[in-house]
Formats: structure tokens, sequence, C-alpha cells
């Protein structure tokens, strides 16, 4: 691991147009620009640190068949590193790169090699004025629902790399006590591996102004948004809005709000695009630890809902949150404003701040997966969303957590039809000693496709997993873990269900 001070005027960025994936060569150019426009006598230092972990891995079912299991041994090397900045308020950065080699063995042997990064960074150029963030991800992504659900290095016959960037400046302002102000610009990008989908480039304005500290009970809000998208060789859309929000603070805890608007969106579709929308709600806050907000309304897609909540104990920690909206492929891979829609994983111990951002979730090295449905075209959908949760601390040595999902999307084309993703999880974790930690999990999904979905008959498919893990850290660069995993799937597709177990053995070094 290494530390690096760096102030404004010592600052230099270089770059080679080798083979790095485009996404991170965006990122990191963006970086650099905002960084060299950062004030000169801001200091920021640099910690760099990097990473090696090696993994085996038996499965007695690589390809995941019902009829035909492959036994193999999968062997892997990842190096990486992780550069973040620290000590500073007005620059913060974190990027994550790792290059995953893999050998195959078994009845159908074979190697590859995959790019992954994690990159978020923000900057604050003119204080209290100018600021910039920006974002990268490569991963391999799942293409179908009907396909293999397993991680590439297993079977990558169901994955494809995907890049992903967005780079976004933006000002804000307080007009006295009156107004406060906020224009955002966003560019943003997605490329995909072997044609899966239409690799797309968008543009965004964002433009707001909402009330002031002077309005005491009534508050009240006007924004617009814009978003073009232009697809490779695909029909491109666009999503405009305008609305204006009127709230009033009926007591301290309980306020009511409401909101009408206009859509002007172009896209292609069975149904109409545009038309005016409005929604009311209320929110109740009884306590500095629990709130609720809850909201109805009418859209040119019909009626809508939406509803969040948050509750917090000295042990507990719960959330909810509903949402309905139209969006589109490129959207879920460039926007991580929600990160309710996002799974992250995280190592067994890791400690995060009750609400994560983006940043939080790179620094802790969690892998995020992001649901990309049934296939990765560039299409339009109504998604609905429910995302719950809730995680405990059971004495000194475990923490407990239940996380499930249900996500339908309903896609504004007579030939995509419907489909949706319903899951449950639980995850336990038990520190056997300061050093060595145990983990467990259990989880069900349900992925259901309807016959315009498919091209055929309709499709459900439930998969059961098992999960018990040990960790170990030998040093304070040098961890170990073992993990045994039990996988099943029950569909009504013929030949579609499977077993699988599957033991991995891994170490990961830090220097």
């Amino acid at each position: 691991m290494a530390t690096m001070a760096a102030t404004a005027n010592k600052r230099r960025c270089r770059g080679r147009q080798g083979g790095a994936p485009r996404a991170s060569r965006v990122w990191l150019w963006s970086a650099c620009l905002a960084l060299g426009h950062a004030p000169s006598s801001h200091a920021i230092d640099w910690r760099f640190e990097p990473t090696l972990t090696t993994a085996a891995t038996y499965t007695d079912n690589a390809n995941q068949s019902a009829t035909d299991p492959d036994n193999a041994l999968i062997l892997s090397g990842t190096p990486g590193f992780t550069l973040r900045s620290e000590g500073s308020r007005r620059v913060q950065a974190s990027l994550h790169y790792g290059a995953t080699a893999v050998m195959r063995f078994g009845d159908d042997e074979s190697d590859d090699l995959y790019h992954n990064l994690n990159a978020v960074g923000k900057a604050e150029l003119v204080e209290d004025f100018l600021f910039v963030d920006g974002t990268a991800r490569v991963s391999q992504e799942l293409i179908s629902l009907l396909g293999s659900p397993a991680d590439a290095e297993v079977n990558d016959a169901n994955r494809a790399t995907v890049g992903a960037y967005s780079i976004s400046p933006y000002v804000q302002k307080r007009l006295g006590t009156w107004a406060y102000a906020q224009a955002r610009y966003t560019k943003s990008g997605a490329m995909f591996e072997n044609d899966v989908a239409a690799d797309s480039n968008s543009n965004a304005f964002k433009a707001s102004l909402s009330s002031g500290t002077r309005f005491d009970d009534l508050s009240w809000s006007l924004d617009y948004s814009i978003r073009e998208t232009d697809y490779r060789d695909s029909a491109d859309t666009t999503f405009e809005r305008t609305s204006a929000t009127l709230g009033y603070a009926l007591s301290r805890k309980f306020r009511v709000f409401g909101t009408v608007g206009e859509d002007s969106n172009e896209y292609l579709s069975a149904t109409d695009t545009d038309g005016s929308f409005y929604r009311v709600g209320f929110g109740w806050a009884p306590t500095r630890r629990t709130s609720f907000e809850a909201s109805a309304g009418e859209s040119y897609f019909g009626p809508t809902f939406g509803l969040s909540a948050s509750h917090r104990t000295r042990d507990t920690r719960w959330d909810l949150r509903y949402s309905e909206d139209v969006s589109d492929i490129s959207r879920m891979v460039t926007d991580y404003s929600n990160l309710q829609a996002v799974n992250a994983s995280c190592p067994a111990g890791t400690v995060l701040p009750e609400t994560p951002n983006l940043l939080d979730l790179i620094n802790a090295r969690c892998d995020l997966d992001l649901f990309f449905g049934s296939s990765l075209a560039n299409n339009v959908f109504i998604a609905k969303q429910l995302t719950a949760g809730v995680s405990w601390d059971v004495g000194l040595r475990t923490t407990m957590s239940v996380r499930l999902s249900d996500l339908t999307r309903e896609f504004q084309t007579t030939t995509q039809g419907e489909d949706r993703v319903q899951s449950v999880s639980g995850l336990v974790n038990y520190r056997l000693s300061p050093r060595t930690s145990a983990n467990g999990g259990l989880s069900f999904i349900r992925n259901s496709l309807d016959s315009t979905a498919t091209g055929g008959a309709a499709r459900e498919d439930d998969i059961m997993s098992f999960d018990l893990g040990l960790n170990h850290r030998f040093t304070e660069q040098f961890n170990g873990a073992l993990t045994y995993r039990h996988i099943e799937r029950d569909s009504n597709a013929a030949s579609a269900d499977y077993e699988e177990n599957r033991i991995t053995a891994s170490v990961t070094m830090r220097f």
C-alpha cells in the first residue's frame, strides 16, 4: 500500500491508447480534467493499494445442464488495484480495477480474460457553486433470464462484458433565503460485447428551482429534465419532463404535497408516449429514526404509486421502497442514483454507513450486480420495483439481514411482452474470533416471462441457492476464504431443471 500526496500545481495525467476498456479511459480523463481545475491551494492525498486474488473452484455441473452435467476445475487469478483519495472534503474519488484470468479443466477446457472496473469521483471545483461527478463500470452481466445464471468464471455462455460511463458537471446556488437553484448536464454511454445490445450515447440536462429557508411550512419546486439517447443501428429515444411541486407542513411530523407536469417523450411504442401527469401524497416522520412517504397519481401509461419508509432502532435498520416510472437499458447501466436497484454483495464483516452511496460500496470492494432482464436490447419499459430489507445485530458477534425485491418490466412494444423477477435472501455472519468468521446465506429467485417475451410458451423458473463459508484473516494483508454453494433450478420448460454443487477456495493479498 502506498500513499501519495499531490497539490494542484503538481497534478499531471498521462495515458496511452492501449488495451484499457473505453469506459475506464473516459472516466480517467474526466477525473484528470476535474482535478486539474481544482483550487491550487487544495492538497489531495492518494492511497494506492495493489491486490492479488487467486481462487480454485470445483463444480459438478459447470454447464448447468439437466441431462449432461460437466465436472470442472476452474482456476483464476485476479491482479488489481484500488486508488482512492483521502483527507479531502472537496475531492473524493475511488477506483477499483481487476483483470481476471480463468482456466477451466474438464470436459470443456477453455481459458478467458475478464476486465472489471468500478470507479466513482466527485469534485468541488468552485466552492459552493461548481461541481463535477463521474462514474465508470466494466463488468460481465447476465444476457438472458432463460439461460445459465452462473458467474462468468464458471460459465460465460450467458454473460457479456458491459462498459458504461458518465461525466456530469453541475452548478448549484442559494439565491438568498428565497430559493435554491441547480443545473446539471450529464454525458453518458454504454458499450456491449459482441453486439448483444446496441451501443448508446446519451446527453441529459436537468434544472430545478426550489424554495429556500424563508419558507417555513410551505415548500415548492419547479423542475425540468430532458434526456436524448442515440443508439447504434437502432431507433433513438427522447425523454422530456416538466413539473411543479407544492407542499405544506401541517405539523412538525406530517406534511402533504402534490405534483403536476407534462411528459414529452419519443420512442418506438405501441401506446402513447407523452401526456400530462399528477401525483399527490403525504409524508410522516414521527421521530428522527422513522420516516414514511406515500403517493398516488396518474401518468400517460396509467396509474402510478410510490412508497418509501425507513426505521432505525439501536440494533436494527429497516427500509422499504416502491416506484413506477418509464426507463430503458441505457439508463439502467449508467444511472446509480437509485442504489436500491443495485444488489451489492460485500465482503464478510463489511461495515457500511446506514445509507451507503456508490463511493462507500466501491471503497468496501462490494460487487455490484445490476439487473438487465430478459435481454440486453435497447428496450423501453415501464419499471415497477419494490425493494425492502432489514438488518440487525444479534449480540456482539452476529449480524443478520433479510432482503426482498420485486421488479416487473412492461415493455412498450407489441413484440417484447413482460418479465418479472422476484427474490428474497437471508444472510448471517458470525464472528468466531477476531480473525475468523463464518457466514451463511439462503436465497430464492423466481423469473417469470410471458409468451410474448419468450417467443413461445410462458416461462417460470425458480432458482434456490444455499451458501456456507469460512473467512480467516491470517495477517492484515493476507485473507483466505472457503465457500460451498448449492444451486437448484426448477422450471416449467423441458430440460431446464438442474442442480449444481460448487466449492471455492480463495486467498487475497494486499501489498
